[in-house]
């Protein structure tokens, strides 16, 4: 069979992706999780097989129409986001736990959350993918080689392996320390609705006193939604070095690893001590992205050895937290 370059010359994947997606949302909320309730460990590790047994089968879809090297990319790009968004739900907790958010009521707020997150990638890959096109400056000769440096690819690159350094000597108790009612994403629900003190089981907006008022639930959900925007600034520079010119690949292993994240969030509230560790293979691999990044008019690193960095970095820093975890003392504080 002849491969495609990409995912925008067969539209028959993209149906697929896009039935599987709104199918898969309609019956998590619809069916599954109707009634708010506190998710279960199992029912969490079920739900976390689903989506990755779909993404995996996504990607085997990806295979047979359009070769390894798309494959490769859509993986890399899978494990990156998924990897760097761990760290997005450390932050999840801290935020739940700092509004006393009933445990009944996280996968309501994560879904929404994941709702708004899955427009606001679209608009920074697609945008981003537009803007790389067109930075790139004229061909030129560095250290005796001809290059096409692009401007944009550069520039992230820097920024990443800054992120990458800055991550690995990152305080634990940076964000355990923050108010986060004065977030922007609080604010902005502050400043359009008046906010009531109490919640009203999983409702975002109720009565009191003969007066609608939005419920902290809201304010929540304005908060995640700003946290998501705000990891995404490491994320989506970093999948950028996969696939540069295909925001299909992009943007579908992005989705794909982001709809997974409200069982892995249940899953990481109850196991944190296996990922004790894992800041500093987030570190290693956002500053090899940039590294990327930056030398790729040089030398360009193949997809699939990036997704072997990617997942031996990600397995070595599990094990490292399996084997050093910390103490009970230190994981208090």
């Amino acid at each position: 069979m002849e491969k495609v370059d990409s995912l925008i010359n067969h539209p028959g994947i993209i149906s697929v992706f896009s039935v599987v997606v709104i199918l898969m949302l309609l019956l998590d909320l619809g069916v599954f999780n109707k009634k708010s309730h506190t998710v279960t460990n199992k029912e969490a590790i079920a739900w976390s097989l689903v989506w990755i047994t779909l993404s995996m089968a996504f990607s085997g879809v990806i295979y047979y129409y359009m070769g390894i090297e798309k494959f490769s990319q859509f993986q890399s790009a899978y494990w990156i986001e998924k990897a760097l968004s761990v760290d997005n739900l450390f932050v999840f907790i801290l935020v739940f736990g700092f509004f006393n958010v009933p445990k009944e009521n996280h996968h309501k707020v994560l879904f929404w959350g994941i709702i708004g997150a899955l427009v606001l990638r679209a608009i920074f890959i697609f945008s981003g993918v537009g803007l790389i096109k067109l930075t790139y400056l004229p061909e030129m000769e560095v250290l005796g080689y001809m290059v096409k440096i692009n401007v944009v690819m550069t520039l992230f690159g820097i920024f990443l392996i800054y992120a990458g350094i800055k991550s690995w000597f990152a305080e634990d108790d940076d964000d355990a320390e923050k108010d986060f009612n004065t977030s922007p994403g609080a604010r902005v629900v502050h400043k359009f609705f008046k906010v009531s003190k109490n919640y009203d089981g999983d409702k975002f907006f109720t009565i009191e006193n003969g007066k609608k008022l939005a419920t902290p639930l809201l304010v929540v959900v304005g908060v995640i939604e700003f946290t998501d925007l705000l990891f995404a600034v490491d994320s989506i520079p970093a999948i950028f070095a996969i696939a540069p010119d295909d925001p299909f690949i992009l943007y579908t292993s992005n989705i794909f690893a982001i709809l997974g994240l409200r069982a892995l969030y249940f899953l990481l509230a109850n196991f944190i001590h296996l990922f004790s560790k894992l800041k500093y293979g987030l570190a290693i691999i956002l500053a090899f992205i940039g590294v990327k990044m930056v030398i790729a008019p040089i030398f360009h690193i193949e997809s699939i050895h990036s997704l072997m960095v990617v997942g031996g970095v990600l397995v070595l820093s599990v094990l490292a937290s399996v084997l050093f975890p910390e103490k009970k003392e230190e994981a208090a504080e």
